[in-house]
């Protein structure tokens, strides 16, 4: 999922030239949907409506930090953006810790301060603190209770309902946000296929797939290995975008990798005792 995602950077970095973000937003929930909905028509029909309920406001945090993350974008550097929206990290086990009850152990804190530390090497060429950072702050607060969320309600049983949900309710919020202004469409095919491939396998299918895979993770090991976003934007970005390897590109990339790792591989018990499934 996050392989499929970084690989959407560099496309998305070309597209926003001619689509405003917004409108971009919109449409690619909006065909996310109708591919889900057509694949899986009676999926959302058999959730509970506790579990819609659920989704529904899962997707409302998701669509809202989408958002905060566009409008902090105009106001401050995409690098600085990616280090802050990163920060969902650390936010996570707070609120996992906060919310759910969950302990963290040290060694868990050890992998989150590693995968921050590796992302600001990877992204960061100067921070300070002004009105963008201040909503991509939010954003990122906002993508941490999303995570804690799913951690906490998801099931494998309802992962594909619960994703519809979360997606219609996604591309309702993106497309009330820019509603005013009209929609600007792609001009040409090329647009639409990068647009069809961010709404079918980097949007639907890696929502169900992150849905499904925290009825099995804990929010703070989803939280980790989700830091490997930036890692593959950087190496898609080398691979297919033409962009020279640095060495603070190889050094964050190890760090965040070595978190990952050290959530993974480690005895389970060593990293963290939590409680994966909580009725809220």
């Amino acid at each position: 999922m996050t392989a499929c995602w970084g690989s959407t950077f560099f496309l998305i970095h070309d597209l926003l030239d001619r689509v405003p973000t917004l409108d971009f937003l919109a449409l690619r929930f909006a065909m996310a949907s109708v591919a889900l909905l057509v694949v899986a028509p009676r999926a959302v029909g058999r959730l509970s409506p506790r579990k819609r309920r659920q989704a529904m406001a899962l997707g409302l945090l998701y669509g809202v930090a989408q958002i905060l993350q566009t409008a902090g974008l105009a106001h401050t550097a995409a690098s600085v953006s990616g280090f802050i929206t990163g920060m969902y990290v650390v936010s996570t086990p707070l609120f996992a810790a906060l919310l759910l009850g969950t302990r963290i152990t040290r060694m868990t804190w050890a992998a989150v301060a590693l995968a921050t530390a590796g992302l600001g090497v990877l992204t960061l060429d100067g921070l300070s603190i002004g009105y963008g950072e201040a909503i991509t702050l939010v954003a990122a607060l906002l993508y941490a209770l999303h995570i804690v969320g799913l951690g906490a309600w998801s099931t494998a049983r309802d992962a594909l309902g619960m994703s519809i949900v979360q997606i219609l309710v996604i591309a309702v919020v993106c497309g009330l946000a820019t509603a005013p202004d009209g929609v600007v469409l792609p001009d040409t095919t090329r647009d639409w296929l990068s647009i069809a491939y961010m709404a079918v396998f980097a949007g639907a299918l890696a929502l169900v797939g992150q849905t499904w895979a925290q009825a099995h993770l804990s929010p703070t090991r989803s939280a980790i290995i989700m830091s490997m976003e930036p890692v593959f934007a950087a190496f898609f970005a080398v691979l297919l975008g033409g962009e020279p390897t640095t060495l603070r590109m190889l050094l964050g990339g190890l760090m965040v990798l070595s978190a990952m790792l050290v959530v993974e591989l480690l005895p389970r018990r060593r990293i963290e005792a939590e409680v994966q499934h909580i009725a809220v």
